[in-house]
This record gives C-alpha cells, structure tokens and sequence, in this order.
C-alpha cells in the first residue's frame, strides 16, 4: 500500500532535478579549485573565472528553488528540508569561489601543499554528494554515501589542523600567515557543508522512509 505521502506528492520532481543539477556544479567548482591549486599560478585567472561562474550558476539554482517553493503548495519533501538542502548546497560553492578569490587577491605566490590537500578532500567530498543525490528521487539508502562525508570531513579537520600549525610553526612572514589562514579556513567550511549536505539528506529519507 502506498504511504500517504507517495499519494499527495505531485508528479513534479523539478526539485530532484534541481538537486542533481545543483549538485553537478558543485563537482565542476571543485575540480576547477583542485585544478588551481594544482597548476598555480598557471592559469589562475582562467581557472578563477570559470569558479566564479559556477558560483553565479549555483545561485541561480538556488533561486529556481525558493522561487518554485513560493509557487507550490505541495511538495514532494517537507519545504524546510528543501530550503535547508538548497542553502547547504549553495554554501559548497560560495566558500568554493571565495577561497579561489583569496588566492587572487592576496597575490599568493605559490600554493601551499596543505591548501592543495584540502581541496582534494573537497572534490572527493562533493563527487560523494553527487553520487548521493540521484537516490533522494526514491529515498534510497544513503549510507555508503554519508559515511564516505564523514570521513573526507574529519580528514579535512585534520589537514587543517596540520596546516595552521605549520604555519605558526616555520617563521613565516605574519602577512603570509594571516593570508593562508583565511584561505584555509574557506576550504574547510566548503567540507564542512558538503557534511550539512550529507546530514539533510540522510534527515530527508529518514523522514520519507
């Protein structure tokens, strides 16, 4: 018999739509920042461009969402989860974009290995969160997924925790300090959210299941 929820849910699955897809440019905005930190300063503003133009997309993503909230009475999960999910996912890109900025607008000379080692994490972290998302349409079970989060995260945790105390610990020039530590910072909550994600979304097919 089906659950009285599968019954009042509209045949629309715009928003799994705009999940995936949301979803989708946060992988590109990762791999075009571990692509940076990689190559820098090769191509630094080609590579920086095309973050910020993933972040402009996500926005728009986004406000499909919260526009397509204000026009729907019925939606096929509660609508704080789906503001709660667009946001989170929303946040991976911003601070995605931010910490590519940062490299600009300090003049960083070189990458650090630290900051390239995040942004590693980040891109496995958000190839996860994509993986994951196709099985919302069905409130599948997310486990592999949200494990495998989880654990980039607390890795993430970890490379940061490695990378401040590197740099208070070799006599680098405070400036430089200040700098890296901004950068890393924005790194670190890009993994952090891609973990929001992974919570919502385990949240939601505990709900639905």
């Amino acid at each position: 018999m089906a659950r009285l929820s599968q019954v009042l849910v509209p045949k629309d699955r715009l928003y799994f739509d705009l999940f995936e897809e949301a979803a989708g440019n946060i992988v590109r905005a990762a791999d075009l920042l571990d692509r940076l930190l990689r190559s820098y300063p090769d191509r630094r503003e080609e590579l920086t461009r095309d973050i910020l133009i993933c972040e402009q997309e996500g926005d728009r993503i986004t406000h499909d969402i919260i526009r397509r909230l204000n026009e729907t009475f019925v939606t096929p999960i509660d609508r704080e989860d789906i503001y709660s999910l667009a946001s989170a996912l929303d946040d991976i890109v911003d601070y995605t974009e931010e910490a590519a900025d940062y490299l600009g607008l300090y003049k960083i000379e070189a990458p650090m290995e630290q900051g390239q080692r995040l942004a590693h994490v980040l891109l496995q972290a958000t190839r996860a969160v994509a993986a994951a998302m196709p099985r919302l349409r069905s409130f599948g079970d997310l486990s592999h997924y949200t494990v495998e989060i989880n654990r980039l995260e607390n890795d993430g945790d970890r490379i940061t925790r490695e990378a401040m105390a590197s740099l208070f610990d070799n006599g680098i020039d405070p400036m430089v300090v200040i700098r890296w530590k901004d950068i890393y910072e924005r790194l670190e909550n890009a993994i952090d959210a891609t973990e929001r994600v992974a919570n919502i979304l385990e949240g939601i097919v505990i709900k639905n299941a």
